[in-house]
């Protein structure tokens, strides 16, 4: 088999000998969006990241495989690759323990103020500010309970237990979550949750899922994560609804990088990351692990 590897990972000598004892020829290509070598295209697999939205899929004749660096599958076209019956696979698991631990710390962030005394200890200002908010008793609603919101309900469940969920397909058995109901119920669950964190998939059904009304139909001071994908909230309507809500966690947005002229950026008891919710120095070997377990499985002769 032929791999076609890219430097949306950094690929160490050790990861690139293992494949190679494996019997797979490797094929490297530093960037995405550059031109690939005909040698590339004629891969029957590939370990990628944006590769698709910068090239035609079509172009790779003899591609059957597709390991994604990403935990979504929006980045590419999956219509045709079912019409190929080509296999994806995704980076499910990888990024969910640093993405549930920043929803966690941007709540706090502002429950605790901390852009206030992080405005005050630049200044050498030593003042006191009593109307802190606290996590305990909240009710905190996950939108979308697949690896990264489990994640996130289970840490959140440390600090409270009115934790609950809503998916498009709620699971019978489940751990951290006092209760999932369908996406259909979202509304009712809303008017009660006083955070909501976005974790779900982009789709059709998911665009603009959080528009001014639904976001003005939210309990009177909840928190809004999303650590989703940027265009699940309708952008153009949050500064609307900004003196509704408690406050705003956003680390994806519609277009990135964010542009210096949003008026995101002067949001008031808001917290706006540059998309950065799943870095960790963790995560390198946590995708080579899922990397290797998924094509090792490929591999397998009752799987060719």
């Amino acid at each position: 088999m032929k791999l076609l590897v890219t430097g949306a990972f950094a690929w160490k000598k050790e990861y690139m000998d293992i494949l190679v004892d494996m019997g797979i020829e490797v094929v490297y290509s530093e960037r995405e969006d550059s031109e690939l070598s005909q040698e590339a295209k004629t891969a029957d697999a590939v370990i990628c990241n944006w590769l698709f939205v910068h090239h035609d899929i079509d172009d790779f004749k003899n591609l059957k495989y597709i390991q994604l660096l990403s935990a979504g599958l929006d980045r590419i076209p999956l219509d045709r690759i079912n019409e190929r019956g080509i296999t994806v696979r995704n980076a499910r698991g990888v990024y969910s323990i640093p993405m549930a631990e920043f929803a966690v710390s941007g709540v706090l962030e502002l429950m605790k103020h901390k852009a206030f005394f992080c405005g005050n200890q630049k200044a050498h200002i030593w003042e006191k500010k009593r109307d802190l908010d606290e996590l305990f008793g909240k009710n905190v609603l996950i939108v979308g309970c697949g690896s990264v919101g489990n994640e996130t309900a289970k840490r959140f469940s440390a600090f409270t237990d009115e934790v609950y969920g809503v998916d498009l397909y709620p699971p019978k058995e489940f751990s951290y979550y006092k209760d999932i109901r369908p996406l259909s119920e979202l509304d009712d669950m809303l008017e009660k949750a006083d955070v909501a964190v976005l974790t779900l998939p982009l789709t059709n059904e998911t665009f603009h899922l959080f528009d001014r009304e639904r976001m003005l139909s939210m309990k009177k001071g909840a928190v809004l994560v999303n650590i989703a994908r940027g265009s699940v909230i309708d952008e153009k309507a949050v500064p609307e609804v900004m003196s509704h809500l408690g406050g705003l966690v956003a680390d994806t947005f519609e277009k990135e990088p964010l542009p210096a002229d949003s008026p995101l950026w002067e949001l008031e008891n808001a917290v706006i990351t540059p998309h950065n919710s799943f870095a960790s120095n963790a995560n390198q070997e946590r995708m080579w692990d899922v990397c290797l377990k998924n094509i090792t499985e490929y591999l397998k002769p009752e799987n060719c």
